[in-house]
């Protein structure tokens, strides 16, 4: 197998992975903060061991990037706080989907924030992309399960793409493994004072879990991804990392028995349909 197809490989395991974690707020059963807790302890310890293994110099170049990165971290642990939390009051497809119509905030914040300019048709892919999240919710009832579900999913959604565009300050500067292990480090310290309010039992079955999910579906997973991308186009990865719903819905269908309703399958279409076409739209141009 040459570089290209390993990397193409290393991608799609990634992804894969990724898509999975969203079980993961079904199988531990704890609050979804401690899961996040969990999930970014065990992720930066095991990045640091293999930091410490390999004598990778992580340290940042000033003090003003340790307080941007430490915002970020915070905002990620809001992030997957959000997206497990709607996990847990409604399904995996739900949280997936609405975390998946994060460019719709994109199109919208990222000009304001980089005095770049409002293109058309990035309005037209939004508001497209809007449409299919309207799709995924039978009824705007609050106390509906499902809505309150899409509300938390789009609460992540919109951290995630805030996360998305303040990272592009780091990118140029730093490693993405090094910038994923700072963020989810700051993350584990932010929630980590929530121990002494509140302690959850946790079974051995839901340590094994966290840890599973910190180590292999967070800290494995980010590095396949950021090795593939070195013989692999950004455009390329975006696509394949849009099967990531996908993945995620298919393994809760059949592992949690959540079968999605016709609504949710044509909505997350809509959904991911835009998300890829713009993708591919935005290569051709670049």
């Amino acid at each position: 197998m040459d570089h290209r197809g390993r990397s193409l490989l290393e991608i799609h395991i990634a992804v894969l992975l990724f898509g999975l974690t969203g079980l993961f707020g079904k199988s531990v059963d704890i609050p979804a903060r401690y899961i996040v807790l969990g999930r970014v302890f065990f992720a930066s310890l095991s990045m640091g061991i293999y930091f410490l293994i390999k004598r990778k110099d992580i340290r940042l170049t000033c003090g003003a990037d340790y307080t941007a990165i430490s915002l970020l971290g915070a905002l990620l642990a809001f992030h997957w706080t959000a997206f497990y939390t709607s996990v847990q009051v409604s399904a995996v497809a739900i949280a997936l989907l609405t975390f998946s119509a994060y460019p719709i905030f994109v199109t919208f914040l990222e000009p304001l924030m980089f005095r770049e300019r409002l293109k058309k048709i990035d309005v037209l892919f939004a508001f497209v992309m809007f449409m299919g999240v309207l799709l995924i919710v039978p009824e705007f009832n609050i106390k509906n399960n499902l809505t309150i579900g899409l509300l938390w999913g789009m609460a992540g959604s919109v951290s995630f793409a805030v996360m998305s565009l303040l990272n592009r300050r780091f990118a140029s500067s730093y490693e993405g493994s090094v910038i994923a292990f700072y963020e989810q480090g700051i993350a584990a310290l932010v929630l980590l004072p929530m121990l002494l309010f509140y302690r959850p039992a946790v079974s051995a079955k839901d340590w094994g879990l966290l840890i599973l999910l910190g180590v292999l579906f967070t800290g494995v997973a980010h590095s396949l991804f950021i090795g593939g991308m070195k013989h692999v186009r950004a455009q390329t990865a975006g696509i394949i990392a849009s099967l990531e719903s996908v993945y995620g819905i298919i393994s809760a269908a059949l592992i949690l028995g959540e079968i999605p309703s016709l609504r949710e399958l044509v909505g997350g279409a809509v959904i991911l349909g835009t998300a890829a076409y713009s993708t591919l739209k935005s290569s051709k141009e670049g």
